[in-house]
C-alpha cells in the first residue's frame, strides 16, 4: 500500500462484522486497529445508545464526524460506525489516508444478525425499518467504497481472507 493510503477503512451496516474482521485483518497484516465506535464511547464517556438518546440523531452524527476528523492514523485498520457515511467530510478524511472497504451484506442475512437494533446504538429514525435503513445506506457505502467485498454467507476468517485478496488484486 502507498504511504499516503496505509489505512484500511471498513464500512458497512451494523452487525456486518467490521470490528471482528478489523481485528483479524490487523493481526494478519501486522497493522494497528481502531474501532471508532469504541473510541467515541471512550472519548465521550457514554455508550452509543446513550449518546444518541442524549443528543439526537443529527448531533450524534456530528459528534461521530468530529471524532473521525480527529483521527491521524497510519498503518491502521479502522472499523467505522455504520452511520459515518452520513457525513461526507468524515468520509473524505478517511479516504485521504486509507482504502475504503465496503463490507456488503444482503438484507436477509443482516436481519438475522441484527435482532435488536436499539441495543446496538444504531442511528435509525423513529419508526424506520431495517429494510428502509439498508436501502438508504447501501448507495452511500457503494459510492464511498474503493473496494466492495461480499460479507454474506462466510465466516469471519473467510471474509478477512476475501478482503486481503481484494486489496492485493491490481
Amino acid at each position: 500500500m502507498p504511504q499516503t493510503k496505509s489505512n484500511i477503512v471498513l464500512t458497512g451496516m451494523p452487525a456486518v462484522g467490521k470490528s471482528t474482521i478489523g481485528v483479524l485483518l490487523a493481526k494478519r497484516l501486522g497493522l494497528a486497529f481502531v474501532d471508532t465506535d469504541i473510541s467515541l464511547q471512550t472519548e465521550q464517556g457514554q455508550s452509543l445508545q446513550a449518546l444518541i438518546r442524549t443528543h439526537g440523531l443529527e448531533r450524534f452524527c456530528d459528534l461521530e464526524a468530529a471524532h473521525i476528523l480527529s483521527l491521524a492514523c497510519q498503518g491502521t485498520v479502522i472499523a467505522t460506525g455504520g452511520s459515518v457515511v452520513y457525513r461526507e467530510k468524515a468520509m473524505r478524511h478517511l479516504a485521504a489516508a486509507g482504502i475504503i472497504v465496503y463490507l456488503e451484506i444482503d438484507l436477509a442475512s443482516l436481519e438475522k444478525r441484527l435482532s435488536d437494533i436499539d441495543a446496538r446504538g444504531v442511528v435509525v429514525a423513529p419508526g424506520q425499518t431495517l429494510a428502509a435503513l439498508y436501502a438508504e445506506r447501501q448507495p452511500l457505502y457503494r459510492q464511498a467504497a474503493d473496494v466492495v467485498v461480499r460479507a454474506s454467507g462466510v465466516t469471519p476468517d473467510q471474509l478477512a481472507a476475501r478482503v486481503i485478496e481484494r486489496l492485493a488484486a491490481p
